[in-house]
C-alpha cells in the first residue's frame, strides 16, 4: 500500500468523522459508528508525517508549509465545530448581536490539527539533531530527548491543539519506533487508551492499514490534503446553515 492510497483512507475516514461530530447527535449509534471510524486518521497522518520526514528534500519548507495552512484552517475549524464544542451556541446569531468576546473566547479554546503536525513534525526534527550529535552519549541524548518531548507536549496542551499531547506523544512513538510495527502498535495502543480513552482506542486499527505500506510514494498529491482540510470544514459549515 502506497502513501498515496494511505493519504485517501486517512482523508476519507477524516470526513465521515467530522461529519459525524457536526451533523450526529451524540449519544446515538451513529455518531459512535461515524465518530468510530474517523479514529483512524490522526494515527495514519503521524505516519504520514514522519515518513514525510525522512523523505522529504528541505524540512524547512515542510514545516513553513504546515504551519502555514494552521493558521490558513484555523477560522474554517473553529466555525465548522463551534455549535459541536458548544451545545446550544449559535455563531450567527451571536456575531449579530455584537458578541463578539463570547464568539472570540470559544474560537480560542481549540486549534486545528495541523498545529498539532507542526509541532510534532519539529519535535522529531530536533530529536533527530540531538541523536546525531550526541549518537555515542544514550543517556545524555535520552535526557534531551525526554525533555523536549514533555515541552512540546506542555506546548501542545498550552495552545489546546487538537488531540493535545497526546499528538505529540504519538508522533515523538512512531519517529522513534519506526520500522517496528509491534512497538508502533504498543504505543498507539497505550497513547489511545490510556491517555486519550473511550471510542479512541479504535486508533488502533488504524495499523492494519500502516502494516501494508510498501514504502512507495504513488500518485504525487502533496497540496490535495492541505488544500482540503479548510475546504471541506467550510463546505461542512456551509450545510449546517442550510439543513
Amino acid at each position: 500500500m502506497c502513501s498515496f492510497t494511505l493519504k485517501m483512507i486517512a482523508i476519507i475516514t477524516m470526513l465521515i468523522d467530522h461529519i459525524g461530530a457536526i451533523f450526529i447527535p451524540e449519544n446515538t449509534l451513529l455518531y459512535f459508528i461515524f465518530r468510530g471510524i474517523g479514529r483512524l486518521a490522526f494515527p495514519i497522518f503521524v505516519f504520514l508525517i514522519v515518513e514525510g520526514f525522512y523523505h522529504t528534500s528541505n524540512i524547512k519548507r515542510y514545516l513553513a508549509r504546515l504551519g502555514a495552512f494552521a493558521l490558513l484552517s484555523e477560522i474554517p475549524f473553529d466555525i465548522a465545530f463551534y455549535n459541536s464544542n458548544h451545545p446550544g451556541a449559535n455563531l450567527v446569531r451571536e456575531i449579530s448581536k455584537g458578541e463578539y468576546t463570547i464568539v472570540l473566547n470559544r474560537m480560542m479554546q481549540s486549534q486545528n490539527v495541523f498545529f498539532t503536525l507542526f509541532l510534532g513534525l519539529l519535535l522529531i526534527t530536533l530529536i533527530n539533531r540531538v541523536e546525531k550529535k550526541f549518537q555515542n552519549e544514550v543517556i545524555y541524548s535520552s535526557a534531551i530527548i525526554s525533555a523536549l518531548t514533555l515541552v512540546f507536549c506542555f506546548a501542545a496542551f498550552l495552545l489546546r491543539t487538537d488531540y493535545s499531547y497526546a499528538g505529540i506523544l504519538l508522533i515523538a512513538a512512531f519517529y522513534l519506533f519506526r520500522g517496528n510495527k509491534v512497538l508502533l502498535t504498543v504505543s498507539l495502543l497505550i497513547v489511545s487508551g490510556g491517555i486519550i480513552g473511550s471510542i479512541n482506542i479504535l486508533a488502533t486499527l488504524s495499523m492494519l492499514f500502516i502494516s501494508l505500506y510498501n514504502g512507495e510514494k504513488g500518485k504525487d498529491i502533496k497540496y490535495f490534503f492541505y488544500i482540503f482540510y479548510p475546504a471541506h470544514l467550510l463546505l461542512l459549515y456551509i450545510v449546517r446553515l442550510f439543513f
